[in-house]
């Protein structure tokens, strides 16, 4: 990880006193980007829940059971533990995991624990991969599949169309989200009030369902069916998938906005419309029910309103996926700058907003694997055999993340803390426990990408921190290599700019340079990129310099963790460094590493050969801090791990 750095911070776009919208149209935005994920699982985690790998019976006590459940886990995990408690663990207006662990670390570094909060939030991290893989899989899948309640024959077109939607969803990324974007709150908006309409009209004929709000119901349910009850909540689950990433998008509209759309608006709609499918089942015939229970969504629609309403979901769950994509590009800008992910080319789609980026390594690889999940599973029933694992996996970190951030950083005393974090631990664990049946049937694929990326980050995040220690036991202090370097080489006219990693030693290049060309710029700038534990910088601390005489200079540019690392950008204020810096004056001379097998590895051979695979094969520092092509020079070493 990046040296920690503690710098005043410029508000992110879109907190609440960095954003210039007011309150109310913050919540709206929100409505259009955040909720997306969790919005569209009244698509298929009731039905799964009676049609699933561990049906129920489909009588009144199962519904009121389940629905009771549905409202409690909304209840408990999203609105308290997530929009009422997480949110206020903002990392300078950020969340998500690592923005977590980011926080926690800067107020309990060098304690015993410390390793264990960071190696959790990176676990968590990688569990999300698995996830965003999933999510725009089962949500267009499940979508699409109305197409067969308004006509059967239609089911032979379901995996091509859904394909289709994928496929276009995944090239549009690189043409930016920002004009779709404008779209989406309007349409989530439409989505979540017809959903709300359909199932108030079914409460209102059925208005038993609202026993389903006392919890007697929810535990009469355990007394019924016992274990078989325990396995359902791998489905009733698929209800609060989306929470994490409510945490993870805080930093868009901020705390206050997405709170307001969330109690004012999306948890009420979503309330209705699971009420309502169990209001319509417990109010049907049961040859009705049983029909209907394969697809209760659509059937809360009448027959000539089941079409558009196929469209409708279609393109909530299309802006669902993409809230996901968005999400995996924006957690893998993190990780990376946050020294966890090595380099990868990065295009910036927005002139005036700079979250919006797209990685296309990511973008194709999520592709593949959703084209993948789509033609094995065939079909949202058995997608969700899979979905949830993730989910519930990363909520139940996020809840010892939360134990640790309670103690260590908020400084409750534990008698105050450990019945809050218990109740959500026996809740959480709960789901996660009762995911972990579904392993044989699917869950093993998000664990499995969860163990992967896991393993990639961490050895990248080991594999840098041994080479950077190997390069600082050897590297000649700056100060020596100036006073004896003045002499013994011609100086030439410009600016030479040598980037290195390390804030202490002289850079490989410019010992090379030295050696081969046995010339030294009238400006020898040693820059250093540091990547800061917050979010944003305050461009007023960007640039620090030092003058070590005879025309050296050590420089190093902050910025936070969420911010573009753009150095020709950043050298433009850093005029107190000897003068301005014209670019077409300026060379940059940049070190590409080799490893070599060493006697005694830092790390197991089959890791190294995993950090040398990446090293090889990441982006490289030109891509990477935007330099202009035609004045960079690069200048190969070797280096045994």
């Amino acid at each position: 990880m990046a040296e920690a750095s503690t710098h005043s911070v410029q508000p992110p776009p879109g907190s609440q006193t960095g954003h210039s919208a007011s309150k109310a149209a913050l919540a709206v935005g929100a409505i259009g980007i955040v909720f997306g994920d969790i919005g569209t699982s009244p698509l298929y985690a009731f039905r799964e829940t009676f049609v699933g790998p561990h049906p129920l019976a489909l009588d009144t006590a199962h519904v009121l059971g389940v629905i009771s459940l549905i409202f409690w886990s909304m209840t408990l995990v999203v609105a308290i533990q997530y929009v009422t408690i997480l949110m206020r663990a903002d990392n300078k207006g950020q969340g998500g995991s690592l923005a977590l662990v980011a926080l926690i670390s800067s107020h309990i570094s060098g304690k015993k624990y410390g390793w264990v909060a960071v190696l959790l939030g990176v676990f968590a991290t990688s569990l999300f991969y698995g996830d965003s893989m999933i999510t725009p899989a089962i949500s267009v899948l499940s979508a699409v599949e109305g197409l067969t309640v308004v006509d059967e024959g239609l089911s032979d077109y379901v995996i091509p169309i859904a394909l289709v939607l994928l496929i276009f969803l995944f090239v549009l990324q690189k043409r930016g989200t920002a004009k779709v974007g404008a779209l989406f709150a309007p349409v989530m908006i439409v989505y979540f009030t017809v959903i709300a309409s359909m199932g108030a009209w079914q409460i209102f004929q059925t208005p038993d369902i609202l026993w389903a709000l006392n919890p007697y119901y929810a535990v009469n349910f355990f007394i019924l069916d016992g274990f078989t009850a325990f396995l359902a909540l791998g489905s009733v689950v698929l209800a609060v998938t989306g929470s994490e990433a409510l945490y993870s998008d805080m930093g868009h509209f901020g705390r206050g906005p997405m709170r307001l759309s969330w109690f004012g608006f999306v948890m009420p709609c979503l309330l209705l419309n699971y009420f309502g499918q169990g209001a319509m089942i417990i109010g049907l015939p049961n040859e009705l029910a049983v029909e209907a229970i394969q697809s209760p969504f659509f059937f809360l629609a009448s027959e000539e309103w089941r079409l558009p309403l196929v469209f409708l979901a279609t393109f909530a769950t299309f802006i669902a996926s993409q809230a996901v994509i968005s999400g995996a590009f924006s957690i893998t800008h993190q990780a990376m700058q946050m020294g966890y992910i090595p380099r990868l080319s990065i295009r910036h789609t927005s002139e005036t907003e700079g979250g919006q980026i797209y990685i296309p390594i990511v973008n194709w690889a999520l592709m593949i694997a959703v084209i993948v999940l789509v033609l094995t599973f065939q079909n949202s029933s058995n997608l969700a055999s899979a979905y949830g694992i993730a989910v519930t996996g990363a909520v139940t970190i996020d809840t010892l993340l939360m134990a640790v951030l309670l103690v260590g950083v908020w400084k409750w005393k534990w008698w105050y803390a450990a019945p809050v974090v218990l109740l959500f631990l026996i809740v959480d664990g709960a789901y996660f426990a009762a995911n972990l049946a579904k392993v044989p049937d699917g869950g093993w694929f998000p664990l499995l990408v969860g163990a992967v990326a896991f393993t990639l980050l961490t050895t990248w995040a080991r594999g840098r921190k041994l080479m950077r220690e190997r390069m600082s036991e050897v590297a000649l202090p700056m100060e020596i290599f100036a006073k004896s370097a003045k002499n013994s080489a011609t100086r030439v006219p410009g600016t030479a700019i040598f980037m290195a990693s390390a804030k202490g030693g002289v850079p490989s290049a410019l010992l090379h340079n030295i050696k081969h060309n046995k010339v030294l710029h009238e400006r020898v700038v040693i820059l250093t990129v540091e990547i800061a534990e917050i979010p944003y910088v305050d461009p007023e601390a960007r640039c620090e310099y030092h003058d070590l005489g005879d025309g050296f200079f050590r420089a190093v540019l902050h910025y936070g963790f969420m911010e573009g690392t753009d150095v020709p950008e950043g050298l433009k204020k850093m005029d107190r460094c000897g003068g301005e810096f014209d670019m077409m004056q300026t060379s940059f001379f940049l070190s590409r590493q080799t490893l070599l097998p060493s006697d005694k590895p830092g790390m197991p051979i089959w890791r190294e050969k995993i950090f040398a695979w990446m090293l090889r094969n990441s982006a490289t520092a030109m891509e990477f801090f935007r330099l202009p092509t035609n004045r960079v020079v690069e200048l190969g070493s070797q280096v045994r791990i």
